[in-house]
Order: structure tokens, then sequence, then C-alpha cells
């Protein structure tokens, strides 16, 4: 497998290959986690740092690890990372962890995490692996900020907990986008906007 150049490695995890609105991966937790912005922030960043680490470790022992059980390779690593982050929740922020409930520990078997270790870290060196982690897990957390800001402002009249003039007052508040159902809504909205997005040079190939 040939080498990516770094900015083709950060325009496909972001873009042209997005885990959320090109690849359709990781939507239990954009259903799950964003009806509040506050609570989407902390799983963005806890699946970032787990894509980026993951994939850096699994590219450092890509060499040592036989091909037979990489994967069961991979999910230790990811399952690693995972628990430290909920361990850090547990002891520094025990109310962000109760109300991200399960949704922590599911990070080791969301597809975004093993998509990128088994697709691109386990043949790049770990640099370019640790950047193409970063980046899908900077490319899954705009879309569900993207989608997280749309429920909460509609949904509750605030953003991060802070009342929006307007949307706090005049606005009819609709709590069904807090709901199940406005989550299925809002990632359909989100996800059709973002792929009827084609730059002439994506469309051409280029």
């Amino acid at each position: 497998m040939s080498r990516k150049p770094t900015t083709q490695t950060v325009l496909d995890a972001l873009w042209r290959d997005n885990p959320v609105f090109r690849q359709i991966l990781g939507i239990c937790s954009a259903l799950a986690v964003t009806n509040l912005v506050l609570n989407t922030l902390v799983m963005c960043a806890a699946l970032t740092f787990t894509t980026a680490l993951s994939a850096c470790t699994v590219s450092l022992l890509r060499r040592w690890t036989p091909d037979r059980i990489r994967m069961m390779v991979q999910t230790l690593v990811i399952a690693f990372y995972v628990i430290l982050i909920d361990i850090w929740l547990k002891a520094f922020w025990p109310e962000m962890g109760r109300a991200l409930g399960p949704f922590v520990g599911l990070i080791i078997t969301n597809c975004i995490v093993m998509g990128r270790c088994e697709a691109f870290a386990k043949a790049n060196p770990p640099g370019l692996a640790c950047l193409d982690g970063l980046f899908s897990g900077l490319g899954y957390s705009f879309v569900l900020l993207s989608i997280a800001v749309v429920r909460e402002l509609l949904g509750m009249g605030t953003l991060l907990g802070v009342p929006i003039p307007y949307f706090s007052g005049a606005w009819d508040k609709w709590i069904i986008m807090v709901m199940p159902p406005g989550a299925f809504f809002t990632l359909a909205c989100v996800v059709w906007f973002f792929r009827s997005i084609r730059p002439e040079k994506e469309d051409s190939g280029a």
C-alpha cells in the first residue's frame, strides 16, 4: 500500500471519507449523545483521543502482530485507551460519566476506531496513522457537533446550557428534537446536506 501524502490523508479523513456522512459509521453515538452539546463535546474528545492513539499504537505494533490475531490485538489496544478515559471521567467528572453512561465504553466497538486501525494504521507508519486517526475523529466530531447544536437549540433553546435569545423566549421549543426521533431526523438532514456538497474536482476524481 502506497503511503498517502499528509494533505491527502487529512482531506480524506475530514471530507472525502468522512466516517459519518460518507461511510455512515458511528451513528449510534450520533443518535445517543447529541441532545446536549456538552455531552457531545466530551464524547467527540474521547473518540478522537482513542482513534488517534489506537491508530498510532497499532501502527507501531504492525510488524510484530501476526495477521491471524490482528483484530484481537486492535480491540485490546482500543479497549486500553477507552478504559483510561472511563476511569478519568469517573474520577474527575463523575456527573459527565453518569450522563454518558455506557456510551463511553461502547467506543471499543465503534466502527470508526476499528475501521481506521484495520484500513489504514496496519499498513502505514505511526505518524501518518496517528494523523489519520486524529482527523477521522475530528471529522466525526464536526458532524456530531452540527447535530447537537441544532437539537439543543431547537429542543431546549440553549447552547452549552446557556439560554439563547429568541430560542429560549418566543421560540416554541420542539421537545421532539431532544428525543430519539429528533436525532434520526437531524442526522438524516445533516447527512443529506453534506453528501449533496460535491465539488467538481471530487466528481471528476481529481
